[in-house]
């Protein structure tokens, strides 16, 4: 049932959203904006919303993408079959050109003409544009699949400086001019820490961190590293929230003050983690 709102309930709302946008004015935020939770064309329009409406707040937002099920899309339609190790895409020659394609193409200048829609200044990158991410191979076995070596983030400071939300596809390159896949979690990281955000927002198709994976409701609303390590051991970070978890830390370690593990799918997250008491997911932070 829609909901109606008189104008007094309305200036009710943004005035008590008016400290959080004071604590954020001026600061960075990354956004992590994974394959599975882009799917849904609705729910995708709101989160360029959220997007579009903190920049102009003056929260400097950037938007780190992956696009795992447009790769699997086009490949399919290609009949090539995607192979995976470890939970790791094996990319080779033809494969990288498909990534590359799909994620610094389709998917990136999708993304930048949807904020565009919205009302927002954005300018798509790649991480090869001004070696933004420099890769070497980090697996023989997985082809071109980059393991990052250093990040230049010169360009992104540049565009949030004349007031754009960089958006940025997680293909690397290295000195010899090959292209490399990077998994889109630990570029956010990289990305966030050399930016010194003061929040990475990973957006994934899970709650956050559960006591229970079965139970919604077991969510963990905040962990230190210290706790998240522990959590490790007993099992209750496990599968593929593992990997998820160790770029947190990394972020934290590279200099991210904090980092969100979030549901995607829920409408308006972002905005209810930025400008609300209640806040979404699971916070990871040093102490």
């Amino acid at each position: 049932m829609e909901k109606h709102f008189s104008n007094a309930q309305r200036a009710e709302v943004l005035t008590q959203a008016l400290p959080y946008i004071q604590q954020y004015n001026g600061k960075i935020v990354v956004v992590k904006y994974g394959g599975n939770a882009m799917i849904n064309e609705h729910l995708k329009e709101q989160v360029m919303e959220d997007l579009v409406l903190l920049s102009l707040v003056g929260v400097k937002v950037v938007l780190v993408h992956g696009g795992g099920p447009e790769i699997n899309d086009l490949m399919e339609r290609l009949g090539k079959k995607a192979e995976f190790v470890d939970g790791l895409r094996v990319t080779d020659k033809e494969t990288v050109d498909i990534v590359q394609m799909v994620l610094a193409g389709k998917v990136n200048k999708s993304l930048v003409n949807l904020l565009g829609m919205k009302g927002g200044n954005a300018m798509g990158l790649s991480g090869m544009d001004a070696r933004l991410i420099e890769a070497e191979i980090k697996d023989e076995r997985l082809g071109y699949v980059g393991k990052i070596t250093s990040v230049n983030v010169a360009p992104v400071s540049d565009l949030l400086d004349r007031g754009y939300i960089p958006v940025i596809s997680t293909i690397g390159c290295d000195r010899e001019g090959n292209a490399y896949n990077i998994n889109g979690d630990t570029a956010a990281a990289f990305i966030a820490g050399a930016l010194g955000a003061e929040r990475l927002i990973m957006m994934t198709d899970i709650a956050g961190i559960l006591k229970d994976k079965n139970d919604p409701q077991s969510l963990i609303p905040h962990v230190t590293i210290e706790e998240a390590k522990a959590l490790y051991s007993s099992g209750i970070i496990s599968g593929g929230m593992i990997p998820k978890v160790d770029c947190c830390i990394e972020a934290i370690e590279r200099g991210v003050k904090n980092v969100i593990i979030m549901d995607g799918r829920i409408p308006h997250s972002i905005l209810m983690e930025i400008l609300t008491d209640e806040g979404a997911g699971t916070m990871v932070s040093r102490s």
